[in-house]
C-alpha cells in the first residue's frame, strides 16, 4: 500500500470521488505495474458517473501479450473489488449505485450467480424488475444449467432465499415459481429454503390473494422435503381455500398419517376436520373426526405442556374453532375453550415474559393517565377490516363514532396488498394505523408493542378465534382494557376483560361458563344502517321454477350445514306442495349436491325440486338475489349472522332454530330487534312447523315482509348511530371502572 491509499479510502467513504480519482492517478504513476490500482480508479470513475472512462481504465491494464489465464484472473479480481463495493453501497443504502455496479459486473462475468441474484434483488428494491426481467430470466437459465454440474457451484444461498421472499411481494411475480424450481437443486440447508417458501406462500395467499402461486411454491417445498409436516399442513389449507377440496382432503389425511407428537396429531386432525367440513357431504366422517379431536384436545389439556414455541401457542388458540358447528353445548364447548386459552396464556407468559412485564409496568406507572373525563384511545384489531362480512358490519360503528371523545387506531392483521376499497375506507377512519407483515413468531410481539406505544386505552378484538395472530396479540395484554366483539364467540383468553353481547344472543346464565365478563348492550350487540343492493342476476324462469311456486333458500357455507338441520329442511320441502329449495354456499358443489340429493330421496322429496346456485360476483348482487326466495331457512347449531341481517333487510321471512350457544342465538336476537316472532323455533319440531306454515300461508309471508320493511325506520338493528352511542357509553363505563380500580 502506498502512502496515498488511506487518503483515497477516506475520500471514497466521504463520496469525494474527484479527489479520490486524483489520488489514484498519483498512485498509478508511482506503481504503474499494480493492476488493482486501475481497478479502483475505474470504480471511482464509475461512481463519479464516468462509465466510458471506467471501462477504458479497466481495459488499459490488459496488455496485448496477456494470456487467457491472466485475463481470467484479472477479471476475477476486478469482479471481487466491484462486488465488495456493491455490498458496501447496499449497506449505506445506495441501491441505484449498487445496481449500476452490478450491471457492469454482469458485462464482465455473465455467469456470476451471486451478482445476478443481487442484481435482481436490487431491481425489486428499486421497483424496476419489469424493466430488468431479462436478468431474472437469465438467472433462472444459469441456475438450471448449473444444476447439472458436479459439484454444484458455490453461491450465497441466504441471498437467494431473501430474493425469493422479496420476489413474492413485487407484486406476485409469475417467474417466482420458475425461479424456485431452479433453486431447488441448490438446497444445502433445507430448513432455510423451506422456511423461505412457507413465508412466501403466506404472503402470497393471505396478503396478495394469489393462492395459485402460493400452492406452487409449497408443492416444490413438498417435493424437496416431503418429511416436513408444516409444509403439508399449509398446503392442505391452501388447497381448501382455493376450492381444490379433493387435494385438500387428501393432503390432510397424509398429515394425520405423518404426525407423531400429540400436538402434531392434534393440529393434523383439526386440519382433517376442516377439510371434511369445507368439502361438505361428509358428515359422518366429520362427526368421527370431531370425536377424535376432542380426545386429542382433552389429552393435550391434561398434559398441559409449558414449553411450546409461540407460533404453536398461537395456533392452539383456534383449536376448538369447529365445536359450535358440531353441537349446541356451550358448557362443554366453553369449558374446553377456556382450558385451551389458559394453557396458551401460561406458555405466552414464559415465552414473552419481558414484554408482558413491560406492558404491566405501564399500568402501574405514573405515566398511565387514569383520568375518567379525557379523550379515550380506542384500538380496533382484526383481519376483517376489509371486504369481509365482519368488515361490512363493523364499519357502521366507526362511521358514527364521536371523534371529539374518541381517537381511533386500526391494527390490520393480514393487511391486503391488493386493491380493497373497504380496507382503504377503514384506514381513512383511523388516527393511527399499523399494518401487519409476515414475521414469524415476532409478529404478535411487534403489533402488541405498537399498541402499547400508541397508549391505547381500550383494545377491541374483532377476530376472536378466527385468527391465531390476533389471539397472540390479545394474550400479551398491551392495553389496560381488552374486549372481544362481533367476529364470533369469545376466545376465553384470560387477558381479555369483556365480551360484548345483548339480552338475547346469550341466555341469562351464560356468565357461568365464560371467563370474560359479559357486557350486555341494552338492545343489540350489532346494528347497521343498511346494505348496498345491486341488480339481481337470478330469475325464476331461468331456474325453471314456476311463478306460483314457493321458494325456500339456504345460502351458507359448508361448515354450517349440519346434517340434522338438513333433514328438517327436507321435511319442510316435502310438506309444502309446489315448493323448491335453492342451495348456495362455499364448498365442494358436487359433494354437497350428492348429499342433498341422497337426503331428499331418503326423506321422500323429489330431487328435481332442488336447485344449486353458483356464487355471485359481489355481495351487492347476492343481496339482490335474495328476493327470489319466499322464505329463508336458517342453519343450526350455527346460525347466520351477516346473512340473517341481509335477509331481514331485504324483507324476507326467516325460520331459525334457537339454541343455547352464542352462534345458535344470533338470528333470534336480530328477529326480536326487528319485532318478528314468526319463524322463531325453540325445538326441531317448531322449526319444521314454522317452515311449513310460512310456505303455505302467503298472507303471513306478506305481513312479515311489510313488518320487516317498516322496521327500517324504527328498529335498533337498523340504527347504526344509536348503536354507536351505546358502544361508546359502554367504553366510558368500562374506563370508569378501570379508573376506580374495579
Amino acid at each position: 500500500m502506498t502512502q496515498w491509499q488511506p487518503q483515497a479510502d477516506r475520500d471514497l467513504l466521504q463520496k469525494d470521488y474527484l479527489n479520490a480519482i486524483s489520488v489514484y492517478e498519483r498512485i498509478i504513476r508511482e506503481e504503474p505495474e499494480v493492476v488493482s490500482h486501475y481497478f479502483y480508479l475505474g470504480l471511482l470513475q464509475l461512481l463519479q458517473g464516468q462509465e466510458t472512462e471506467a471501462q477504458y481504465t479497466w481495459m488499459s491494464c490488459i496488455t496485448d501479450d496477456a494470456t487467457l489465464e491472466q485475463i481470467e484472473q484479472w477479471t476475477s479480481d476486478l469482479v471481487k473489488i466491484l462486488f465488495t463495493e456493491v455490498e458496501r453501497q447496499i449497506t449505506i443504502p445506495e441501491y441505484d449505485t449498487a445496481w449500476l455496479i452490478c450491471r457492469h459486473i454482469h458485462e464482465l462475468d455473465r455467469a456470476n450467480l451471486d451478482n445476478l441474484i443481487t442484481l435482481v434483488w436490487l431491481s425489486i428494491q428499486l421497483k424496476t424488475l419489469d424493466r430488468d426481467d431479462d436478468i431474472l430470466a437469465e438467472l433462472i437459465e444459469i441456475l438450471k444449467e448449473s444444476a447439472s454440474i458436479d459439484p454444484l457451484p458455490e453461491l450465497n444461498r441466504g441471498c437467494l432465499w431473501d430474493l425469493l421472499t422479496c420476489l413474492a411481494k413485487y407484486p406476485p411475480y409469475p417467474l417466482l415459481v420458475e425461479l424456485t424450481e431452479a433453486c431447488s437443486p441448490f438446497v444445502q440447508y433445507a430448513d432455510n429454503f423451506i422456511y423461505t417458501l412457507i413465508t412466501a406462500s403466506i404472503e402470497l395467499s393471505y396478503f396478495a390473494n394469489r393462492n395459485d402461486l402460493a400452492i406452487a411454491l409449497l408443492e416444490i417445498a413438498a417435493r424437496v422435503s416431503p418429511q416436513v409436516l408444516e409444509v403439508l399442513e399449509h398446503l392442505s389449507g391452501l388447497y381448501q381455500n382455493s376450492g381444490n377440496h379433493v387435494k385438500g382432503l387428501e393432503t390432510a389425511k397424509i398429515c394425520c398419517e405423518m404426525a407423531e407428537r400429540l400436538i402434531d396429531k392434534f393440529f393434523s386432525n383439526a386440519l382433517l376436520l376442516r377439510a371434511f367440513l369445507n368439502k361438505g357431504g361428509h358428515w359422518q366422517e366429520s362427526l368421527d373426526t370431531f370425536a377424535t379431536q376432542e380426545e386429542l384436545l382433552s389429552a393435550l389439556v391434561a398434559e398441559s405442556p409449558i414449553d411450546l414455541p409461540q407460533p404453536v401457542v398461537n395456533r392452539l388458540y383456534t383449536a376448538n374453532y369447529f365445536a359450535p358447528y358440531m353441537r349446541d353445548d356451550p358448557r362443554q364447548n366453553r369449558a374446553l375453550q377456556n382450558q385451551i386459552a389458559q394453557l396458551c396464556q401460561a406458555n405466552t407468559k414464559i415465552n414473552l415474559v419481558e414484554r408482558m412485564q413491560q406492558f404491566r409496568d405501564r399500568l402501574n406507572s405514573q405515566n398511565c393517565d387514569r383520568s375518567s373525563d379525557r379523550k379515550l384511545k380506542i384500538g380496533y384489531i382484526s383481519h376483517c377490516m376489509a371486504s369481509h362480512s365482519v368488515g361490512w358490519l363493523a364499519r357502521w360503528l366507526l362511521r358514527h363514532h364521536d371523534r371529539e371523545k374518541f381517537e381511533l387506531y386500526g391494527y390490520f392483521q393480514v393487511y391486503r396488498q391488493y386493491p380493497d376499497a373497504l380496507q382503504d375506507w377503514f384506514e381513512h377512519q383511523m388516527d393511527g394505523v399499523y399494518r401487519s407483515r409476515v414475521d414469524g413468531s415476532g409478529e404478535c410481539d411487534d403489533m402488541a408493542k405498537r399498541i402499547y406505544e400508541d397508549q391505547i386505552d381500550i383494545l377491541v378484538d374483532l377476530d376472536s378465534i378466527t385468527l391465531d395472530g390476533t389471539c397472540g396479540v390479545m394474550a400479551l395484554k398491551p392495553a389496560p382494557i381488552q374486549i372481544t366483539w362481533l367476529g364470533t364467540d369469545a376466545s376465553g383468553i384470560p387477558a381479555i376483560d369483556y365480551f360484548i353481547a345483548d339480552p338475547y344472543v346469550l341466555p341469562d346464565h351464560a356468565q357461568e361458563y365464560y371467563s370474560e365478563k359479559i357486557w350486555r348492550l341494552p338492545e343489540t350487540y350489532i346494528a347497521v344502517d343498511g346494505f348496498e343492493i345491486a341488480v339481481p342476476s337470478l330469475r325464476r324462469d331461468r331456474l325453471d321454477i314456476p311463478a306460483d311456486a314457493v321458494v325456500y333458500l339456504s345460502a351458507q357455507r359448508g361448515y354450517k350445514r349440519h346434517i340434522d338441520t338438513m333433514r328438517l329442511q327436507m321435511q319442510i320441502i316435502k310438506s309444502v306442495p309446489n315448493s323448491y329449495f335453492l342451495i348456495k354456499g362455499l364448498g365442494d358443489q358436487e359433494s354437497i349436491k350428492s348429499l342433498f340429493v341422497e337426503m331428499a330421496k331418503e326423506e321422500g322429496v323429489n330431487p328435481d325440486c332442488l336447485r344449486f346456485l353458483n356464487l355471485t360476483e359481489t355481495e351487492a348482487i347476492h343481496r339482490a338475489n335474495l328476493t327470489i326466495a319466499d322464505i329463508v331457512l336458517d342453519t343450526y347449531p350455527y346460525n347466520g349472522a351477516t346473512t340473517t341481517l341481509e335477509t331481514l333487510w331485504m324483507g324476507i321471512p326467516l325460520v331459525t332454530r334457537v339454541g343455547e350457544q352464542f352462534s345458535a342465538r344470533n338470528s333470534y336476537g336480530m328477529m326480536v330487534n326487528v319485532g318478528i316472532s314468526e319463524g322463531v323455533a325453540w325445538t326441531d319440531a317448531e322449526y319444521v312447523e314454522w317452515g311449513i306454515k310460512l310456505g303455505k300461508d302467503a298472507q303471513l309471508r306478506q305481513d312479515i315482509s311489510m313488518k320487516l320493511k317498516a322496521s327500517r325506520q324504527t328498529s335498533p338493528l337498523w340504527n347504526g348511530k344509536k348503536f354507536a352511542l351505546e358502544m361508546e357509553k359502554a367504553y366510558q363505563q368500562m374506563w370508569q371502572k378501570f379508573c376506580d380500580g374495579e
